[in-house]
């Protein structure tokens, strides 16, 4: 049986992030962080599972599912604003140190933490198909999709939607195709659904787009560090995972052929080779 979730909103500064928690409060945390336009309800079934043995926490980023929305699109919707919530919020949960598994943006996030005057607060990092650089045509593709809301009358087109918008992410269950619809989406005024973001997150790709070229930053992480890779991705080429591979942290990669950008991680095999990784990670730290 499925671990059950709990729900905290836990305010940092001007903001409010809204936190699925999972476990016990009192084992070794990590925190899954989500990628552009999604919310943490997407690690449901890997939180489940490493809840076992952790205390997770599955935050939604500013702008995304229940937490608020930013104020200041233009520096709040950044890779500097994220890191400094994500250490707000291992301060309101008295958590000195904490291993870290970001899928796209999250990677993004965690990297830039381990890279930085925080890198002590995370004991390892796991990377799932991001890296330090990001290709223009991929980043067209997610600006495409994410910087305008679309609109449907029915939960069923929703899905619909959903199951084609996020092909490459791969097999997943069909709980999470579920799950992700409804976690996902939010009633108009007119009573039609919509998605769950503010459309002006994507202003990240232009106010602050010289944070998403970060050799230089990558090449400082020590930290125990893994990648995971989506064979199909058109975000982390295998140039990049070359590249990420030969320097800095020098992770080990988990590929995966059935998919592109990114990794669900929600299938049994998937959770048991991250298992693997992370097990293998905390005896590194």
């Amino acid at each position: 049986m499925m671990q059950q979730p709990r729900f905290s909103f836990v305010p940092v500064g001007r903001h409010e992030l809204h936190v699925t928690e999972w476990g016990a409060r009192d084992a070794p945390a990590i925190v899954l962080w989500h990628g552009l336009a999604r919310t943490g309800r997407d690690f449901d079934e890997l939180a489940a599972a490493l809840s076992q043995d952790h205390f997770v926490l599955c935050p939604d980023t500013i702008g995304r599912g229940l937490s608020s929305w930013a104020p200041a699109p233009e520096t709040d919707y950044s890779l500097k604003s994220y890191a400094n919530l994500a250490i707000g919020m291992l301060d309101h949960y008295q958590i000195a140190r904490a291993g870290w598994l970001g899928t796209s943006m999250g990677g993004l996030i965690g990297m830039r933490i381990a890279s930085g005057a925080y890198a002590a607060r995370l004991s390892f990092l796991v990377v799932n198909d991001i890296g330090p650089e990001l290709p223009q045509s991929a980043v067209d593709r997610i600006i495409a999709y994410a910087g305008s809301a679309p609109v449907f009358a029915y939960l069923h087109e929703a899905e619909n939607w959903f199951r084609t918008a996020y092909l490459p992410f791969g097999p997943a269950p069909a709980p999470f195709w579920t799950r992700m619809t409804r976690t996902s989406l939010r009633r108009c005024s007119d009573g039609r659904l919509t998605t769950h973001y503010d459309p002006e997150i994507v202003v990240q790709f232009t106010a602050s787009a010289s944070e998403l070229t970060s050799w230089e930053r990558y090449r400082r992480i020590t930290l125990p560090t893994h990648l995971i890779w989506g064979t199909q991705s058109d975000l982390l080429t295998a140039d990049i995972v070359a590249r990420m591979s030969a320097q800095g942290p020098r992770p080990d990669v988990t590929a995966f052929a059935d998919c592109g950008h990114a990794p669900s991680l929600a299938q049994p095999e998937a959770i048991a080779e991250v298992r693997r990784q992370i097990s293998r990670l905390e005896d590194l730290c």
